[in-house]
């Protein structure tokens, strides 16, 4: 352990660990990184969240935040250098409306599309095509600034740009054949960027003796 620092449970993949990542990382905020596989949870992570889903932030002192929004206010009330908090202060409603949708209809549709296999298969366009009108939103809303925090990247950005990437990865070639010029800027510049290269380094699952990972590096 990484003397006094919250210890963190991830996976390197998941959307919403992700997020909690970029707003650790952009915050100047230090933990300790603990990666595990969605398929084989530790049980010292069970232990610390019964729920099992990540991501989920131990602060070693009792308190255990278990939703990536909850971590990402963690990290920014403490330094926000970049404003990311400034849209949420400005238009509170308007931003719990927009999570809610994405942790709402639109990953309930990003789950069933990408992962249709699991689910109902014959269903799947449909979901797509949900997630398609939803993300054609997204494209209007990004033209006047090329950002949905205000003029520049905040939060409603970095918290619903990893779920995006996920939807693309589903079937990039029929993604990137939409007509959506904004939304397609928007997440090729946030792909390409150091905050989110920084934020996807791999490291091996963790396990109980290996050396403390400081997160970000």
């Amino acid at each position: 352990m990484i003397s006094n620092a919250p210890i963190l449970w991830s996976f390197r993949r998941c959307p919403y660990a992700i997020r909690a990542r970029l707003a650790i990382a952009v915050s100047g905020q230090s933990v300790e990184l603990r990666e595990i596989l969605l398929r084989d949870k530790p049980p010292e992570f069970l232990a610390t969240s019964a729920k099992g889903t990540v991501p989920v932030l131990d602060l070693l002192d009792g308190t255990v935040i278990e939703e990536s929004q909850d971590i990402m206010n963690w990290a920014l009330s403490t330094n926000d250098p970049d404003g990311w908090l400034d849209i949420s202060q400005k238009q509170p409603d308007m931003v719990k409306t927009f999570l809610d949708k994405i942790d709402g209809p639109f990953k309930y549709d990003l789950d069933r599309y990408k992962y249709a296999s699991r689910y109902e298969a014959s269903l799947a366009w449909q979901r797509r095509d949900n997630g398609a009108q939803f993300l054609a939103e997204l494209d209007c809303l990004l033209g006047p600034t090329g950002a949905l925090s205000g003029s520049n990247l905040g939060f409603l950005d970095f918290a619903i740009l990893p779920f995006v990437r996920q939807f693309r990865i589903a079937d990039s070639k029929w993604f990137d054949a939409q007509p959506w010029p904004y939304l397609h800027h928007w997440l090729h510049e946030f792909l390409g960027s150091a905050a989110f290269l920084r934020v996807m380094l791999k490291y091996s699952p963790w396990q109980v003796g290996a050396r403390p990972i400081r997160f970000p590096a």
